[in-house]
């Protein structure tokens, strides 16, 4: 009874009832949920979800409350969260030999996955709902932010680092006349990108960003920092000054967190995205002080509750599409992915960030664009 009472307690302090009414409230289909969950922490609470122990009516919601009264801390502290913390600590898991794996096991389960729910330009980050609740044109006005942040003109040369299904690169030659090389570690992003983007002025390469060569008048990064790591961020912002012009432009785009740490929840870590790590503004600030003069920074991290629960409805739409190749329990974790992750963002455990830098400082004073 003792893991039972903890959990049930745990869950009334964030006002979540076993068995309640309210569409946040937690539904037990198993009793070896307590136990699991006790002993286990964050990474028990989904996999037991994958399994059909519990549900919730607004899983968003109920994950939303249990960060946003911490009690996300009282689970964690268990043996999965101790030993990833050690790993990390102990080891580059981000290092270049096994940086193509963890990609791999995400971004490579299938391109037909990722076109069921993303917007024609397939863009697996925030989008921008500003003046509008439809996915494709927040995700356009999201790529138009970035550009006009980059002062992009005809014929700068732009790098897009984890340049994805190639959709910004696309949007920006297509828009302002550039010319871009984009890079991906995916195999899978990185063929379907040769043929989504035919212009002859888009270059798709395979390449860790570590062996970046050459010199561009505009940089662009985004969701791709959150792979790169705690130990790695000063080799990748110096990495980026070294190819970046006297006058070029970086724009990056991450998720970030409130809380400086090493490792990711040990449950989107297992099942999700591979040694990933959520950098802090302490982290990221000390990793460019030496190379970068900070511009501008804006928060963006409201919109990405709306754009995980946009993909949701896309995925679960769409599910008939995917269901003969992927399984229920496929399905179960998904859906806990997207819409816990959309609780994260709304409890604002979860930032998203969009930072302008510079080698030199603009020549006058600078007003971002919003």
């Amino acid at each position: 009874m003792l893991a039972k009472d903890k959990i049930t307690d745990l869950l009334l302090k964030s006002d979540i009832q076993i068995n309640g009414n309210r569409d946040w409230d937690i539904k037990i289909n198993d009793n070896r949920f307590y136990q699991k969950v006790f002993s286990q922490g964050s990474l028990a609470m989904g996999e037991t979800y994958m399994q059909g122990w519990w549900d919730s009516n607004k899983l968003d919601q109920t994950i939303c409350k249990i960060l946003r009264h911490r009690q996300d801390l009282q689970l964690n502290l268990k043996l999965p969260e101790v030993w990833l913390f050690i790993k990390a600590y102990l080891f580059n898991l981000q290092s270049k030999s096994k940086a193509s794996t963890a990609i791999s096991r995400h971004y490579d389960l299938g391109n037909d996955l990722y076109m069921q729910f993303l917007d024609p330009y397939l863009q697996y980050s925030c989008a921008y709902f500003k003046n509008t609740e439809d996915l494709s044109i927040a995700q356009e006005l999201k790529l138009d932010l970035i550009c006009r942040k980059l002062n992009l003109q005809q014929g700068d040369k732009v790098l897009d680092i984890g340049c994805g299904w190639g959709g910004f690169a696309k949007f920006a030659v297509e828009r302002y006349k550039c010319e871009v090389t984009g890079i991906t570690l995916s195999e899978n992003q990185y063929s379907y990108a040769q043929s989504f983007c035919k212009d002859p002025v888009i270059k798709i390469l395979k390449q860790d960003y570590r062996d970046l060569t050459g010199s561009y008048d505009k940089i662009v990064s985004i969701g791709m920092l959150e792979h790169v790591g705690y130990k790695n961020y000063q080799r990748f912002f110096k990495k980026v000054n070294e190819i970046l012009k006297p006058e070029g432009v970086f724009v990056l785009h991450t998720i970030g967190g409130n809380i400086h740490k090493k490792q990711i929840d040990p449950w989107i870590n297992k099942y999700i995205f591979p040694n990933a790590v959520i950098p802090s503004l302490s982290q990221l600030s000390t990793a460019f002080e030496n190379n970068f003069v900070l511009e501008d920074l804006h928060h963006l991290g409201p919109h990405y509750d709306l754009t995980l629960l946009a993909w949701f409805n896309n995925f679960q739409a769409n599910w008939h599409q995917l269901k003969d190749k992927y399984d229920h329990q496929f399905y179960r974790m998904w859906k806990y992915y997207l819409l816990s992750c959309s609780g994260a963002f709304r409890s604002r455990s979860l930032q998203v960030w969009q930072f302008i830098l510079t080698k030199n400082g603009f020549p006058r004073l600078y007003e971002a664009p919003r």
